[in-house]
């Protein structure tokens, strides 16, 4: 049986949606993010947009001397969220077999399908369908042999598009992409193929594996080698589990204050806490993230001797990497907290030496919290914890 893969990705996802509830943005720069004035970044910005040369993560104070005239808007999570969660059900509608890769992405095995649904053109055109009725959204769907082909089919069409590469197509489908279309291809490893004269996939692919090797290391030769070729996996998980659940903030003004930098720590713990709660996770790796003027970024991390769903473990660890991680005295200009690593949650601990019964009454106490957050919203209830910095 042939195997089919199709990689679908909503349109400028964000701001789609924002055009599509305000008819009056519709046609205009639309760039959901940061607003101006404030520090940050643009999330998500519409095609009109993409036109003045704005793009994702690009920082807001240069979005908007680009476009003093376009539509900033903070984002509506619940709002995408929402029309994320339509999208997926209407894949499930097409096959049984349905990989969520993000809020605006999803593969789909449709090996098979063909028989009582068409032809893989036809599959793809009705995926585009189905998610048209369900949101009125527009994606753009890519179709081939894997889930590479797939993706970058999907890539090639934006936006609004339909692509099918069978697998006779590929190798001439690859062959003219500009070489930093492959994966894990970054700033560095373009540079140096760039200086060997390899601008494009079938550049790539007409080097030698040895000298791509001698270039690049082993692993990484063979797997843009692999790719090059138009080799890839093709399995879509169904129950694919995140990795990491992570909060950032970034300061309207660069902080030093230890008081304010804790509190801002605080309340990213409780966010993250929180959703790994709500989903059913516990993490042994907290990681730390700071990045100071200039935006020299920094990480650390430790590894808790149990996995934990709790605000406080997460903020104590957190505070001590920053107090006793070895980071520069610096301004900071945004800072994060991550957990991952996943373990069982029921053997959450707050304190690994506590009786169980005072473990069974702080998992209690925190599942109240996260009912009464549920219900009427952030800050009305939380866990004791002083705000206090403690070096």
């Amino acid at each position: 049986m042939q195997t089919w893969i199709a990689h679908v990705d909503l349109d400028a996802f964000f701001a789609s949606c924002e055009q599509r509830d305000h008819p009056e943005y519709r046609g205009r720069p639309v760039i959901v993010g940061a607003l101006p004035g404030k520090r940050g970044v643009v999330a998500a910005c519409s095609y009109e947009a993409r036109q003045f040369g704005i793009h994702s993560a690009m920082p807001i104070a240069h979005a908007y001397r680009r476009c003093p005239n376009g539509v900033y808007l903070r984002p509506d999570m619940k709002k995408y969220q929402q029309a994320s969660r339509q999208v997926m059900l209407a894949l499930e509608d097409i096959s049984p077999v349905v990989e969520k890769a993000s809020i605006d992405e999803a593969y789909l095995d449709i090996s098979g399908l063909e028989k009582h649904s068409g032809s893989p053109q036809a599959i793809g055109q009705k995926i585009r369908d189905r998610i048209a009725a369900a949101t009125g959204l527009t994606a753009s769907v890519g179709i081939g042999p894997n889930r590479l082909i797939a993706k970058l089919g999907s890539e090639a069409c934006k936006p609004d598009g339909l692509k099918v590469v069978t697998q006779d197509e590929v190798l001439n489908f690859l062959a003219p992409m500009p070489v930093g279309n492959l994966r894990g291809l970054g700033k560095q490893t373009l540079k140096i193929v760039a200086a060997m004269g390899i601008t494009t996939v079938g550049d790539l692919r007409a080097t030698p594996l040895i000298t791509l090797k001698q270039k690049l290391g082993n692993k990484a030769a063979e797997s843009f080698h692999r790719q090059a070729q138009g080799i890839a996996g093709s399995t879509v998980i169904t129950d694919k589990q995140r990795k990491s659940i992570s909060k950032e903030t970034t300061f309207s003004d660069d902080a030093s204050d230890h008081r304010q930098l804790r509190d801002t720590l605080l309340e990213l713990a409780i966010g993250v806490s929180r959703t790994a709660r709500r989903e059913g996770l516990a993490g042994k790796v907290v990681t730390l993230k700071v990045r100071y003027t200039g935006f020299e970024t920094l990480t650390r991390q430790l590894t808790l001797p149990e996995p934990t769903d709790d605000e406080r473990v997460l903020l104590t660890t957190a505070w001590q990497l920053f107090t006793k991680g070895d980071l520069p005295d610096k301004l900071v200009r945004l800072i994060g907290i991550g957990l991952s690593a996943w373990g069982a949650p029921d053997v959450t601990q707050t304190d690994l030496f506590a009786h169980p019964s005072q473990r069974a009454a702080d998992k209690k106490i925190l599942e109240t919290i996260d009912n009464v957050t549920e219900k009427f919203g952030e800050s009305v209830l939380r866990v004791g914890m002083s705000r206090q910095a403690k070096d």
